[in-house]
């Protein structure tokens, strides 16, 4: 008697945890990637003085702007101008290119935004931009997604800017140009104006046109 009782409970916790393996394994195949998030990549380089951070899965062509970015930086004086113009650059290049981006929640770009504008910038980004991004979590997306090259500064000036209950009197407003590799994108916006303005030594981007 004690040894079918035994044989019994040691059955069933058998299907217990077979059942609790099972329960894992569908999770882990059905759940929706935005419940997981972004998978994080390592950062192979990084500007501490400004927050500015380099991720390994970013294209060539955007590490070789951040390592313009770091030598304009890291001058004894900086040339600001040259700051406006690059981060300007870096942020088109990874806000408009979405082959690289995992999610319609990996927004690009949110180094170079205000932080008083960030969350409401992350929010308009999902819901027009990114909203029909596909997951790439597992690595199979087979979705067709925009590439930019060719970017272009076409103009640059200083002048105040209002911003929330300050105004910085010496704000940038740059006026950018680009283009995209696949000419099936060739309707997609390809010019832009942007607001940056100071936090102390850093410039940040509070709007974009």
């Amino acid at each position: 008697m004690k040894k079918r009782k035994l044989k019994k409970t040691f059955v069933g916790i058998i299907i217990i945890v077979l059942f609790a393996i099972l329960g894992f394994l569908i999770y882990k195949v059905v759940a929706s990637p935005e419940e997981k998030e972004v998978k994080e990549h390592k950062i192979v380089s990084k500007i501490d003085d400004y927050g500015y951070k380099l991720k390994e899965n970013k294209p060539k062509a955007y590490k070789d702007m951040f390592k313009e970015l770091e030598e304009i930086l890291k001058a004894e004086k900086v040339d600001e101008e040259a700051y406006a113009k690059k981060i300007s650059e870096m942020f088109i290049y990874d806000f408009y290119s979405l082959d690289d981006k995992d999610a319609k929640t990996d927004v690009g770009g949110v180094d170079f935004v205000y932080q008083g504008a960030l969350d409401n910038f992350l929010q308009n980004a999902q819901n027009t931009y990114y909203k029909y991004v596909e997951s790439n979590i597992y690595g199979n997306r087979n979705q067709k997604l925009p590439i930019v090259k060719d970017i272009n500064v076409t103009g640059i000036e200083q002048a105040p800017f209002a911003y929330g209950d300050k105004t910085d009197e010496s704000a940038y407003s740059v006026t950018v140009t680009w283009d995209y590799t696949d000419t099936q994108f060739a309707t997609y916006q390809k010019a832009a104006t942007l607001k940056l303005i100071h936090e102390e030594k850093k410039l940040s981007i509070v709007e974009l046109q």
